[in-house]
């Protein structure tokens, strides 16, 4: 071609959507059912000079689109769009202000915040009702290019039951921002993720799965920079099929999308799933106040829910300004085609979707027969990869524990508050616990739904981690810089210090040796929770050798040393003792197939005479009674299992949990067995061994769990049915 850029575009095709090369040149469709116009313009490869300004020249059941003949991967783009700027009408149109194509697969340069970056003059009087014509361009990111990713087809994926799976929450960024070992380039990055340390140590602990804090491009909120902080969480999307560019080491490439890919395939290769916590409920572009980089621009009124008779405002069930409109076809689509990407270009095993209650509301509310929830169903892709929900929002009818449809698993937060109040010897927290120890069958025991649906946790990203649970009553968010308004005041959580643990002037690390032994132990007592009860296990990385955010229960903002995992910490002797507990946990959960069953615990199938799938008891060996279960002064039971082993036989556990302050006996239930210490997390590096007589010790603020094998055991199996031991219902067996 002579000339190049050519004066004007082809037709081209209204599908698929986004830019698409194809060899010879570039489709480009965008959809817009309200703007007038929509520009495609070139940039210079520095992103700094536009080079040309091309129309879309056709549109198609709302698509804009054209082609350009000789395009080539790498070369940078954008997009402006023409048509009403009526804020009161919910239109937001500004040619002024160059925009991110919503299905860009790779970004070029940083946003670099301007006020030239609002439709609207922020220091007018009328503000988002005032226009702005300042070219936004310079300021802006630039779309790329690409050669169309194709499905890694020597690609393995480990394909793990959900009844095996154990989580690992991690961070891409601070995983190996503090790896000595590694070349500072390569710190933080995706090429870091995966390298033969990290996946050794994950081998070590036995995880399966890794869940990575959001991956997709996100945006650094103006009012964190300008105090000299980060969003350090990702949680404010900038595009969603875009990899975010701080995590690839190899900046000049054009090939972000290999560097991710090697990543997932090694893990792979090692056995390990990869889920991605993904954001489909806002963007960054805020309320009306913020800024217009993208969605916004293209098409206010249809990407977002706008209050109804006010359409100047947004809907904010999200509580990050807007709320994306799902219930729009063309909407839903992207977040469809987002998650195909990511998926089948990446192969990507799950997702965790943040606020998954907002993706679930239709126009009267919540409903899991909402058209996301039906879409990603059906999908023949998305339909065989982990799906995890975040089950609540800040809206109306937000907090929908519980009530996602089959196949969904989700967060229960139930468990994570029920474990740190009993641990903290909280009164009435032996029975709530109870029933999360068995599976949440009063939450999760629809038809349809298996046990595996819980998402056991004790700490994860937002709050405190398991290290600060047991060294602070308080939360210390000073940092962030909101004057301690931000994050949950109410954590339960405990420094230790006597006499109450609760005097903010004690939190922190101690230099008490009788502290911090408490403190060890209650630490190991709850991050065996997890892994001992029915449901799906989580943990938190760093919590596995003691990592400290400092006290900080919000530290989405801290890209630094609170956030970041200190490695050479983990090679202390506290923190190896964990870890190999930890790895212990794991073991357990592997070596019996009664930790890992997916059917609910109903207490009425018989394993052997006197012997139940689920039984409790006291630390006397009694059966709880329910006016047992509701006495408030009591904390410590027995919870005895039974089930299938993998030679055959029936494996029977028994839990012995003590968080009371002092140590007690527990006398085993009958029928007497040949009983063998299996696990005490009072002493953690102590082998397993038999059990003289039928008593057991159980130190302070521990658990033990002794196990028998009968190998001539016959069972037979009654009614399911929910959980005695719980706040609806109190049967003790």
């Amino acid at each position: 071609m002579r000339h190049w850029p050519p004066d004007r575009l082809a037709a081209g095709l209204p599908y698929p959507l986004g830019a698409t090369w194809d060899g010879l040149g570039c489709n480009f469709a965008v959809f817009s059912a309200h703007a007038e116009r929509i520009e495609v313009c070139l940039f210079d490869p520095a992103g700094r000079r536009e080079v040309a300004r091309l129309a879309l020249p056709e549109c198609t059941d709302d698509v804009w689109h054209g082609y350009l003949p000789g395009a080539q991967p790498g070369q940078l783009y954008g997009l402006r769009a023409y048509g009403p700027y009526q804020p009161h009408a919910g239109h937001r149109f500004n040619p002024h202000k160059l925009l991110l194509d919503p299905y860009a697969r790779q970004l070029a340069g940083r946003l670099r915040w301007s006020d030239a970056l609002y439709a609207f003059r922020p220091t007018s009087s009328r503000a988002d009702l005032s226009f702005d014509r300042r070219d936004s361009a310079p300021a802006m990111p630039k779309a790329v290019i690409v050669d169309p990713a194709r499905p890694d087809t020597g690609d393995r994926p480990p394909g793990h039951a959900w009844q095996d799976t154990v989580i690992y929450e991690a961070h891409v960024r601070g995983a190996s921002m503090l790896r000595r070992d590694l070349l500072p380039p390569l710190r933080g990055t995706f090429a870091a993720l995966a390298d033969p340390v990290q996946i050794d140590h994950l081998h070590r602990l036995g995880v399966t799965a890794i869940e990575l804090l959001p991956v997709q491009a996100f945006a650094q909120d103006r009012f964190l920079v300008q105090r000299g902080l980060g969003n350090y969480w990702g949680y404010s999307t900038l595009s969603y099929f875009a990899p975010e560019p701080r995590y690839i080491a190899d900046q000049a490439g054009h090939h972000a999308a290999d560097e991710f890919r090697l990543a997932v395939r090694r893990f792979h290769a090692a056995g390990i799933e990869v889920i991605l916590d993904v954001v489909y409920n806002h963007t960054c572009e805020s309320n009306e106040l913020g800024p217009t980089l993208s969605w916004r621009g293209l098409d206010n009124a249809s990407y977002y829910r706008l209050l109804p008779g006010e359409p100047r405002h947004y809907e904010n069930v999200t509580g990050c300004g807007n709320t994306l409109n799902l219930s729009h076809p063309r909407v839903l689509q992207m977040v469809m085609d987002s998650l195909r990407h990511w998926a089948l270009v990446y192969g990507i095993d799950g997702f965790r979707f943040d606020l998954g209650s907002t993706l679930g509301r239709e126009a009267h509310g919540f409903d899991p027969g909402a058209g996301f929830f039906d879409a990603i169903r059906q999908d023949p892709v998305l339909a065989t990869r982990k799906l995890i929900s975040e089950p609540w929002d800040i809206g109306p009818g937000g907090y929908q524990l519980g009530e996602h449809p089959s196949g969904f698993a989700e967060w229960n937060d139930r468990f994570r508050d029920g474990a740190r109040r009993l641990w903290r010897g909280d009164p009435y927290a032996r029975q709530e616990f109870a029933a999360r120890l068995s599976g949440s069958a009063d939450l999760f025991g629809r038809p349809h739904r298996r046990a595996w649906a819980s998402v056991n946790f004790v700490a994860c990203h937002d709050g405190f981690p398991l290290a600060d649970l047991v060294a602070y009553a308080h939360k210390h968010n000073d940092a962030n810089g909101e004057d301690g308004r931000d994050g949950h005041d109410d954590n339960a959580s405990s420094n230790w210090v006597p006499p109450a643990g609760n005097d903010p002037a004690h939190d922190g690390p101690s230099d008490d040796p009788a502290v911090n032994e408490t403190r060890a132990r209650v630490a190991r007592a709850l991050v065996a929770m997890p892994f001992l009860s029915l449901g799906t296990p989580m943990i938190l990385a760093g919590d596995e050798f003691g990592h400290s955010q400092r006290g900080n229960n919000n530290a989405y903002c801290q890209d630094n040393p609170i956030s970041w995992l200190d490695w050479q910490q983990a090679r202390g002797e506290a923190a190896r003792t964990m870890t190999d507990f930890v790895a212990r946990l794991t073991a357990l959960r592997r070596a019996y197939p009664l930790l890992r069953r997916d059917r609910f615990l109903s207490g009425t199938e018989t394993w052997l005479p006197g012997v139940h799938d689920v039984d409790w008891f006291d630390p006397g060996g009694t059966p709880l009674t329910p006016a047992a279960w509701q006495d408030p002064t009591q904390r410590a039971f027995q919870c005895r299992r039974a089930g299938e082993s993998r030679t055959g036989g029936v494996d029977v556990l028994t839990l012995l949990c003590n968080p009371e302050p002092v140590p007690l006996p527990f006398r085993l239930p009958e029928p007497t067995l040949r009983w063998r210490k299996v696990l005490d997390s009072a002493a953690p590096g102590e082998p397993s061994g038999p059990v003289d007589g039928t008593t057991v010790s159980v130190a302070a603020h521990s658990v033990v769990v002794v196990a028998a094998v009968a190998r001539d055991g016959a069972h037979r199996h009654g009614h399911a049915a929910p959980l005695a031991p719980s706040s609806a219902s109190s049967d003790a067996s």
